[in-house]
């Protein structure tokens, strides 16, 4: 006797589905960072929702890559993770770029993120969360051509 049962699942929910839809809770992510590094003038805030929010942002990057290289994705929802992994290698670069102008802090409680920086991240983060939207709804959007 089986004590579960599988879960019979909508066919629409594809493992691509659940990606984005999570790529665009990422993205409401990234605003909020970028908002609570506004309230406190760049200094990381001691806040246990930045903190996991920034660990995500991470985590997603290395997520994005497995993505791309193990679920098939529909043409257009390549962009999704493509797009992420492009943010998120220009941002170490921009950043790194950034915090050398000013100078190395000594420790992390020094450590103030760039206004560019922020705006860079809420920027990106409007962007991506409206690709997620625009991946999400294509099918519907855009209808297929039917050939007889």
């Amino acid at each position: 006797m089986l004590l579960f049962s599988p879960i019979a699942l909508p066919s629409w929910l594809s493992l691509e589905v659940c990606y984005i839809v999570l790529s665009a809770v990422v993205a409401i992510l990234i605003w909020y960072e970028g908002q609570a590094l506004k309230k406190t003038g760049g200094k990381l805030p001691p806040s246990k929702l930045f903190h996991f929010s920034s660990l995500l942002d991470t985590v997603w990057f290395f997520i994005s890559l497995l993505v791309l290289y193990t679920v098939n994705l529909s043409s257009l929802g390549h962009a999704v993770p493509v797009a992420y992994t492009i943010y998120t290698i220009f941002g170490w670069i921009y950043g790194t770029k950034l915090l050398k102008k000013k100078g190395l802090p000594d420790s992390p409680s020094d450590l103030v993120i760039p206004e560019k920086y922020i705006a860079y991240s809420q920027s990106f983060a409007l962007i991506f969360f409206s690709l997620c939207l625009l991946v999400l709804t294509a099918p519907w959007l855009l209808p297929v051509a039917t050939t007889s």
